[in-house]
């Protein structure tokens, strides 16, 4: 497979679409607002520039890349993709309309996947007619620096599909792990408790953020502590997980902490608004 679409220009979109373009793949990234859509191209010029100011990159390769990549506000771009990505907002109903407008506009033998980072894959998939052909691409923030891809198998997903897609993630210099379809696969099942135990943490008066953040970092030799990687993530999108997870397997201890209720609701949402747990400057 050479021909990708990415569908949704935002953070996790524009960097999907970078690192297919960068292993050779031609790519159409499409965002039904042309604003992000430049948004995501200066983005991926910028983290071109970067990758060959660190050397990671020859020079005259960011052209080469940048024009593998074409444009567009329509979902008919997708026809000719054999692999279509969807990494719009994680909502439901979004996901579910998109599945099946991709349906009816992408080829009889194109894979559609999806990097939710919690709906169910199977819910996604029933959608289409083409269960068998629809699988969960989950791909780690930032996408060009993050080796995992989570491979999440729907409960009709075939062997063959399977075994495309992790090939295809083999091929983009990733890891593939395949999992099976449970409210937030394994990393959001794992890591949004440890957040939101976090965030009890703070809203309880145990500690400070930056002490317990401190205590994850030299204590558990995480990279990043689990209040400034929510911030990183986006405190709605926690907030939306651990919901999922709540409601998907109906047990008390994935109730969001009311702080994070409150944060979300005041508009807190981390880094992209400006402030979460911590303070951010504009950048």
């Amino acid at each position: 497979m050479t021909r990708a679409a990415v569908v949704g220009a935002g953070t996790m979109g524009n960097g999907i679409a970078h690192v297919f373009a960068q292993h050779g793949w031609d790519v159409a990234l499409i965002d039904s607002a042309p604003a992000a859509l430049d948004k995501a191209t200066s983005t991926i010029r910028n983290n071109l520039e970067r990758q060959v100011k660190k050397g990671t990159l020859p020079a005259e390769a960011s052209a080469e890349i940048l024009g593998r990549i074409t444009t567009g506000t329509a979902l008919d771009a997708v026809a000719s993709a054999e692999l279509v990505v969807e990494a719009a907002s994680e909502n439901p109903a979004v996901k579910f309309s998109i599945f099946e407008q991709l349906d009816r506009a992408s080829a009889p033998a194109a894979i559609l996947a999806t990097n939710t980072s919690s709906i169910s894959i199977t819910e996604i998939a029933a959608r289409t007619r083409r269960p068998e052909q629809v699988i969960g691409m989950h791909f780690m923030n930032p996408v060009p620096v993050m080796q995992l891809v989570e491979v999440i198998r729907g409960h009709a997903t075939s062997d063959e599909t399977t075994s495309t897609v992790m090939q295809a993630a083999r091929a983009l210099g990733k890891t593939p792990v395949e999992v099976n379809d449970y409210p937030g696969f394994v990393s959001n099942r794992v890591l949004m408790p440890m957040i939101n135990e976090a965030i009890f943490c703070v809203m309880e008066g145990v500690a400070t953020p930056d002490s317990i953040d401190t205590v994850m970092k030299l204590g558990m030799a995480h990279p990043m502590g689990p209040l400034a990687l929510a911030d990183f993530i986006g405190l709605d999108v926690c907030l939306a997980i651990l919901d999922v997870l709540q409601k998907g397997l109906g047990e008390d201890k994935y109730r969001a902490a009311p702080l994070l209720r409150k944060m979300v609701a005041a508009g807190h949402l981390g880094k992209k608004s400006g402030k979460g747990f911590y303070q951010y400057g504009k950048s």
